[in-house]
């Protein structure tokens, strides 16, 4: 089944759920009129469902190979990612001061959702670049943005982010990677890098690497963490490209998916690189870009959640098999296909909705400069991140399991979806990080951000949602109140609960816009708050009983 681009379902999420009006009310997002969303969401609709869906199992047939220390894309990739950059999609959001189009995240994240739908493996490299136009704008110098971010936002070069080191997973504080300095501005970096995605291509002039390093007077941990810009081929003060720069690509990860994105292992050695920000303080820039990754990789679960839900309905809709309710129906007519199926609307629907509502507050945050709108966006993102992910692996999950034998057998396609969404949850920071951050960092204003929101859920006339809010309440409290330990250990079920909640929010707000969706906002309400009060019961039994398994028990 080919891939329809959801414009409606997205515009109406925008226009009756998260309240997107709010943003083009502002100065700085008024050139966004419904007529432009409008034209923006249906062209780049179009250009994912006929020029990027196609190239999805080309990727996933075809992997991308190194050959000669050359990155060799798979079939097809060149003209898409061409077809990417001359539509602007890469710059969205981005100054136009730099060539940008100044547009809402919240639209930018609209259209990211239909690339990773259409084909995810593609749409890694831009969402790579547009998180580096970001740390750019926010963190580099005039020279280094006005040289870089014109050439990522024309996609004539390419971004990426470069955090992994082999012995340091995600503890980022433990890396070695040293940056020495040249006695010219610029810096020798030397070390090696891992799980770098969209590491390099033969498809854009140069790949410019955000690289994380420290200096030789370097503090030990994330203290003691510089960043750095360390490009392919060094450029000139104009653009104009010159010597290739002391790095390589060592080799290609063989990955479980996602297999048209080249994950690359990076070598430096005393590659030329250029401070981005103040030295010693890498991770406050490199968050800039991963706060926008963590967001996109929200939306990259979602998309896959969407185009699986579409295989698998599309699959249903032929399918024949058994007496169904109507007598001799497809399968959509037997009660547990139909169950499955509403249950991956319920919560695509509930991902996208949330997702959407963390751009908003990133939108209202930097339109209005207020802490709330500030605090609810972050509040939201690693929501938004792990709900998303969670939503796509699920999702893609059941959709195999309504194709049934046919589910496993990989020329149906619905397999890929499971292999392409499962790295999700675990880059950007894994879901469990992204829970442990909720319940700490994000809890650190004593829940004042939590509460917030909950008020907002608590206004919506809904006796049962705000039961549930009621208790979510109480848990955060109990939450604040805790030691670190366990609040980690009820992290992820905290979590799930306020994901659970809000979605269940969104749907009701979804029915109030439109009867029409009233019917799939109760299925949604008599299965997610249900599992809210369950995961709410979780999150309160704290460390204790994990430490209480004796260690020989749990290695056994």
């Amino acid at each position: 089944m080919s891939y329809r681009a959801p414009v409606s379902e997205l515009r109406f999420v925008l226009d009756h759920v998260v309240g997107f009006d709010r943003v083009t009310a502002t100065d700085t997002f008024a050139e966004a009129t419904p007529e432009t969303v409008d034209a923006i969401l249906t062209e780049a609709g179009r250009m994912c469902a006929d020029v990027l869906a196609p190239l999805n199992r080309q990727g996933d047939l075809h992997p991308a190979r190194l050959e000669n220390g050359v990155v060799r894309t798979s079939p097809g990739f060149a003209d898409g990612f061409r077809a990417i950059a001359e539509g602007g999609w890469l710059g969205m959001s981005a100054d136009p001061e730099h060539g940008g189009m100044g547009l809402p995240i919240a639209l930018t994240m609209a259209v990211n959702e239909m690339m990773g739908s259409a084909c995810l493996s593609l749409q890694l490299n831009p969402l790579m670049t547009q998180g580096q136009i970001e740390a750019l704008e926010a963190h580099a110098s005039d020279e280094i943005r006005d040289l870089y971010i014109p050439k990522l936002i024309s996609g004539e070069w390419c971004g990426t982010m470069n955090l992994t080191e082999p012995q340091a997973g995600s503890d980022v504080g433990a890396l070695r990677t040293k940056a020495v300095p040249n006695g010219d501005g610029t810096y020798a970096v030397t070390g090696q890098k891992i799980y770098i995605s969209w590491g390099d291509n033969d498809f854009s002039e140069n790949v410019c690497h955000l690289v994380l390093a420290r200096l030789p007077d370097a503090v030990e941990g994330t203290k003691g963490i510089s960043l750095f810009m360390v490009p392919k081929r060094i450029p000139d003060a104009d653009g104009t490209l010159g010597v290739a720069n002391s790095l390589k690509v060592v080799s290609l990860e063989h990955k479980l998916g996602l297999h048209g994105s080249p994950t690359a292992v990076m070598q430096y050695d005393g590659a030329t690189g250029w401070l981005v920000g103040a030295p010693h303080k890498g991770m406050a820039a490199m968050f800039t870009m991963m706060n926008n990754a963590r967001l996109g990789v929200g939306v990259q679960g979602l998309s896959i959640a969407e185009a699986a839900m579409q295989h698998a309905v599309g699959y249903a809709l032929e399918r024949r098999q058994g007496k169904t309710a109507s007598g001799d129906g497809t399968i959509l007519d037997h009660a547990d296909v139909r169950r499955m199926i509403l249950g991956m609307k319920a919560e695509t629907f509930a991902a996208r909705a949330i997702a959407m509502d963390c751009a908003v507050s990133l939108d209202m945050a930097k339109a209005t400069g207020d802490a709330g709108w500030r605090a609810r966006g972050a509040f939201l993102t690693p929501i938004a991140k792990t709900y998303g992910t969670e939503t796509g692996m699920k999702v893609a999950a059941e959709g195999i399991q309504v194709h049934g034998g046919m589910g496993v057998i990989e020329e149906t396609g619905a397999a890929q979806y499971v292999r392409d969404v499962r790295v999700t949850a675990i880059y950007e920071g894994t879901n469990g990080i992204q829970a442990m951050d909720l319940v700490g960092r994000k809890l650190m204003d004593g829940g004042a951000a939590a509460f917030a929101l909950l008020d907002e859920v608590e206004a919506f006339e809904d006796d049962d949602l705000r039961a549930a809010a009621s208790h979510l309440r109480v848990l955060t409290d109990w939450m604040v109140a805790q030691d670190m330990q366990d609040r980690f250990a009820g992290a992820v079920s905290y979590l799930a609960a306020f994901a659970r909640v809000l979605g269940v929010w969104h749907h009701l707000k979804a029915a109030a816009a439109d009867e029409a969706r009233a019917p799939l906002a109760r299925f949604a309400a008599g299965r997610l708050l249900p599992e809210a009060l369950a995961e709410i019961a979780k999150a309160r039994t704290g460390a204790g009983e994990l430490y209480a398994v004796p260690t020989e028990v749990v290695a056994a």
